[in-house]
């Protein structure tokens, strides 16, 4: 068995790998530390690898039983006790690593109150983070593109840490296509932009009962009780509370960047 202490966010999670590809495929997509650091891990997971068969969709099966969730999809099985500290995950191949973790990390920041998993991209601008979310294909990698040389924290998934006094955003390690940057330190988040692609630019502010309808279903997350969209809940009005979040129009190109700037 191998050990990898990975950090996501503000927390080191521990990977307990019997295989050198699972430990290939963590070090390719994840910040990790060496071994000569050691702290308390948040959560331990032991990683398997050759579970199920490849993608087939984004459905995923939940079963709460006693004190162990178990959140299942043809790809990749998860289980992990009631208080999230200890896990296992088997999974197909690196997608399925990827799709798991995301699940675990979300369901992870949600039952720990610190803060939420969202669908969108992220970029800093002068040192303020600064997110694009939408419907499939509305744009988020797009406009992530466009942003460049400007530093991105995401081009999937945001990671939120909301509280009553900021709202700061990490650097994400679940990517689609454009890989993590060396910027690794949290930026203060400054605005939400809703993506819609036109001829031309125009930037229009939400009221924020508005904003809070149109990010909902943008959290990544699988319920298992029926407390929890509460909990969602009241974490997305912290955010829409403290930052502003508008519709873009956008053109293809980084003209856009006049309008948040």
């Amino acid at each position: 068995m191998e050990k990898l202490m990975l950090k996501i966010g503000e927390h080191f999670m521990q990977a307990i790998c019997a295989s050198s590809d699972a430990i290939h495929m963590l070090k390719k997509n994840f910040q990790y530390l060496d071994d000569s650091f050691e702290c308390q891990p948040d959560l331990s997971i032991l990683l398997e690898d050759g579970y199920g068969t490849p993608f087939v969709d984004y459905e995923v099966m939940i079963i709460k039983e006693c004190n162990r969730i178990s959140f299942q999809r043809a790809d990749y099985s998860i289980q992990v006790d009631a208080d999230y500290t200890q896990a296992t995950v088997a999974v197909h191949d690196e997608l399925a690593l990827k799709h798991a973790l995301m699940n675990l990390y979300s369901s992870f920041i949600v039952h720990r109150n610190w803060g939420l998993l969202i669908h969108s991209s992220c970029v800093i601008e002068e040192g303020r983070a600064h997110v694009f979310m939408g419907h499939s294909g509305a744009g988020k990698s797009t406009a992530a593109k466009l942003s460049y040389p400007r530093k991105l924290l995401s081009d999937e998934a945001t990671i939120l840490k909301i509280s009553e006094e900021s709202i700061t955003v990490f650097n994400s390690p679940f990517r689609s296509e454009l890989q993590s940057t060396d910027h690794q330190e949290n930026c203060p988040l400054a605005s939400m932009q809703l993506l819609e692609q036109s001829r031309s630019n125009k930037r229009l502010m939400l009221k924020k009962s508005e904003a809070l309808l149109q990010i909902t279903d943008k959290v990544f997350f699988w319920s298992y009780r029926a407390e929890e969209p509460a909990k969602i809940f009241r974490l997305l009005k912290l955010v829409v509370n403290e930052i502003p979040v508008y519709e873009l129009h956008f053109q293809k190109n980084n003209i856009f960047w006049e309008l948040i700037s």
